[in-house]
């Protein structure tokens, strides 16, 4: 890439700067969610989910330079075995219910502007949230979903 389209990406994509127990805490959610990825029977995925957590266990209480040595190496191990295809929630983007059906909108089911009392008074996203500004997630006008990183923008 062109370092000054890396430098503009860099720019627009927030930096976090995670403390260090952070950062095992998203290790560690990856690394099961990998596993899920892998696994499909879910006894065999316990079991493998307490080992994953023994081995996590293990290193809790080491010095910092070994700390920050081992988080380097699962996360290096956790790039090792990305699936190819992750598993993702059948209503995400990526899955095999998304947008299946979505809600009509209120003005298709009723033209003359008379809503019923018990009508919902929400507009939802594509994954079927509801769109809160707030959030960012707000689905108002037009939604990009990508679905090679199964995401939505």
């Amino acid at each position: 890439m062109n370092p000054t389209f890396r430098a503009a990406g860099d720019q627009w994509r927030q930096r976090l700067n995670l403390s260090h127990p952070q950062e095992v805490c998203r290790l560690y959610r990856k690394s099961l969610k990998l596993l899920n990825s892998w696994v499909i029977d879910r006894i065999i995925f316990n079991e493998e989910a307490t080992l994953l957590r023994a081995r996590f266990d293990d290193n809790k209480a080491v010095n910092s330079a070994a700390a920050s040595r081992l988080l380097r190496e699962g996360q290096e191990e956790a790039f090792e075995f990305m699936h190819p295809d992750p598993y993702c929630v059948p209503w995400m983007p990526g899955g095999s219910l998304f947008m299946r059906n979505p809600p009509p909108p209120l003005v298709v089911c009723f033209p003359d502007g008379n809503y019923p009392e018990d009508a919902p008074k929400v507009t939802f996203n594509p994954d079927m949230s509801v769109c809160k500004p707030e959030t960012g997630k707000s689905a108002v006008g037009q939604v990009i979903v990508d679905f090679s990183t199964k995401s939505m923008t």
